[in-house]
């Protein structure tokens, strides 16, 4: 289900939506909830990673386990030559 819901633009921000509007061929409600929605996904994946690394700190901090120098130096020149492959630890 779909609401409205109403967002204050100045003058200019919303100028320049309109032309950017015309320039895509899209209406300018196109354009705002085309950017909402981007920049939801990309605040959740951050929010999602922060977490993760998160519970890996604390994983850390609880076992003191932590990965090689010499796996992750090997795993990054792998993956630098197009060579990528799965982490293993």
């Amino acid at each position: 289900m779909a609401t409205t819901q109403g967002i204050k633009l100045d003058d200019n921000t919303r100028e320049r939506l309109k032309v950017l509007a015309k320039k895509k061929q899209h209406s300018p409600h196109w354009i705002m909830r085309t950017a909402i929605e981007d920049y939801l996904k990309r605040e959740e994946q951050y929010e999602k990673e922060k977490a993760e690394d998160n519970a890996r700190w604390e994983q850390y901090l609880i076992t003191g386990k932590a990965i090689e120098h010499e796996k992750v130096e090997t795993w990054l020149k792998d993956l630098s030559q197009g060579k990528p492959r799965k982490w293993q630890e």
